[in-house]
């Protein structure tokens, strides 16, 4: 493991030495760094986190404040986590599993499975290393629900705790349909751990089920599968965005794959049209409507221009145009996703023939000349 290094922007500056030639920030407390950072993490502000938390691990080198270097190992990685930087995340988090390997320290002090199930995530050899982090982080959030079950006061941190176990209890099984698809017990391995993962709330979470669809389309069980995944919608789809059962922004990316791979592509549609109102910056979401709606309009086989029909590829075309123009804008890196675009617009370009095109930018610059005239015609009214 190596030290971690900082470096001081004015090493020969007098002025910021103390009477016995130290530097008077070294002697701040690692506390008080830590609160400063953490305060500046949840502003979504890593940048300005980053070296508060570089200095509270420094200072933790000194005996007197080595209490401190489990908190501030699993911070400094946290933080490197959001700025982008795994290597360094992996480095910091693995210092503060050799000062706590069983996750036996409390949370508060870094304690806890969370490290174990971000090196899970992290692991550069991913396959068999990431199932190890993975069942070492499970066997602790095992060990924690055991504990808490039969407590009055403990119930909301029962819950969230099974959320965890079932969370890290789904990251092994992709693992497994991934990784390690090709290995003997692999789909041995993910029934039984989805099974203990639908086991630990009832109603099942919707990302449990979301995960067994996905296991079920491995099988080849589409009807098992449309199941699995509109339960895991119905439980969330009528609830306010902050209701702490509507999945996070990615996930409900991963279940359109799933929802358009299960033939289910009204809902997927349905999913997809709600991500774009929360964010219309998203790439991957205008791409995935637009490939929806491509393939709604292409249900039946060869399209037949019944108008429905011929909207549903005019509304495709439009989609996959944002998601294009988002590519170039944004300086987006994925060249599978533009080329499929590309590819499906220039397709609904022949199939629509140009007269659409046409019609659509003109109808376009009608609305622009339209809106000016009408400004216009306010100002010389005098209205």
């Amino acid at each position: 493991m190596g030290k971690v290094q900082t470096k001081s922007k004015h090493p020969h500056r007098s002025k910021h030495r103390g009477i016995d030639g130290s530097r008077k920030a070294e002697t701040q407390e690692p506390t008080v760094l830590l609160v400063q950072a953490s305060q500046f993490l949840q502003l979504g502000n890593p940048e300005a986190a980053l070296p508060l938390a570089e200095k509270a691990v420094r200072l933790c080198s000194r005996p007197s404040n080595a209490q401190y270097s489990l908190p501030s190992f699993n911070l400094l990685a946290q933080i490197e986590i959001e700025l982008g930087d795994p290597d360094a995340a992996r480095e910091h988090f693995k210092a503060a599993i050799d000062l706590d390997p069983n996750g036996d320290e409390s949370e508060e002090l870094g304690g806890g499975a969370e490290k174990f199930l971000w090196l899970a995530q992290l692991s550069e050899e991913g396959g068999r290393d990431s199932i190890r982090w993975f069942e070492r982080g499970a066997a602790i959030l095992e060990r924690e629900i055991g504990g808490l079950q039969g407590k009055m006061d403990g119930e909301e941190e029962l819950e969230e705790k099974k959320t965890k176990l079932a969370s890290a209890l789904c990251g092994m099984i992709e693992v497994w349909m991934t990784d390690l698809s090709l290995e003997p017990e692999a789909e041995a391995t993910c029934e039984a751990l989805i099974t203990q993962a639908l086991m630990l709330s009832e109603p099942p979470l919707p990302y449990t089920l979301q995960t067994l669809a996905s296991i079920r389309l491995s099988q080849s069980r589409l009807e098992d599968a449309q199941s699995a995944l509109q339960r895991s919608v119905g439980s969330w789809n009528d609830l306010p965005l902050e209701h702490s059962l509507v999945p996070d922004f990615p996930t409900r990316i991963s279940l359109v794959r799933l929802l358009m791979e299960a033939e289910l592509e009204e809902l997927a549609l349905e999913v997809v049209e709600r991500l774009v109102g929360e964010d219309d910056q998203s790439i991957e979401a205008w791409y995935l409507g637009g490939w929806c709606l491509w393939l709604l309009g292409y249900k039946e086989g060869e399209a037949v221009y019944a108008e429905d029909q011929k909207a549903l590829l005019m509304s495709s075309r439009e989609w996959l145009r944002n998601c294009l123009k988002l590519y170039t804008l944004l300086d987006y890196e994925d060249d599978r996703l533009r080329d499929h675009a590309t590819e499906l617009v220039h397709g609904l370009d022949q199939q629509l023939g140009s007269q659409e095109i046409e019609d659509d930018e003109e109808e376009e610059d009608w609305e622009d000349d339209g809106s000016e005239e009408s400004d216009e015609d306010h100002e010389m009214s005098g209205t």
